[in-house]
């Protein structure tokens, strides 16, 4: 008995889904919880079945909206000057989930973003690297960071005062900024 077979016979017997013949291209399949079961559409396998398996899982980067302004709005005393520095946790969370929210607005791997010591992103389309420090680098403090995503202070005028430090020639975040609008 072949891998894919044995694999097929445990899965239905785990799943529970009764075993039946599914065509799939030129060939058949002797079990419905087979993989090409799953994803073929004329199949007999029970919808439900389909969506825990089909359905897109939503990404490590997507970012509720609520929970962004929730923890932005936590920390805004501080960025205004109206109160003292919030808990390291609100702090953290905020950045966290604004550099998430930067990520899944600019999708790509040229670009390193580093806010110490809460966070680091990947994001802007481009060349990808995959070892050692990125040709791209963005670092600023936590609170540089949030007043950018915030919309309280201006790129140039961050990367003019010495607030940001950007090296590289896709290293430009003006175009995503602010994130929380």
């Amino acid at each position: 008995m072949g891998l894919a077979l044995a694999l097929a016979r445990i899965s239905s017997v785990i799943f529970g889904l009764p075993s039946r013949p599914v065509v799939w291209g030129s060939g058949t399949s002797s079990s419905a919880s087979s993989r090409c079961a799953m994803f073929n559409p004329t199949c007999q396998v029970p919808s439900y079945w389909r969506s825990l398996y089909c359905s897109p899982m939503p990404t490590s980067r997507s970012v509720d909206p609520a929970e962004l302004r929730a923890a932005l709005a936590a920390i805004s005393g501080w960025l205004s000057g109206d109160e003292e520095k919030p808990a390291r946790q609100a702090l953290a969370a905020a950045v966290r989930l604004s550099l998430r929210a930067l990520a899944a607005d600019a999708p790509g791997r040229s670009v390193e973003v580093r806010v110490p010591p809460f966070a680091a992103v990947q994001c802007v389309e481009g060349p990808r690297h995959t070892r050692g420090t990125p040709p791209n680098v963005i670092e600023t403090d936590p609170r540089t960071w949030l007043e950018l995503a915030t919309g309280r202070l201006g790129w140039a005028q961050a990367v003019e005062d010495g607030r940001v430090t950007a090296s590289g020639t896709r290293a430009d975040l003006s175009h995503w900024l602010p994130v929380a609008r």
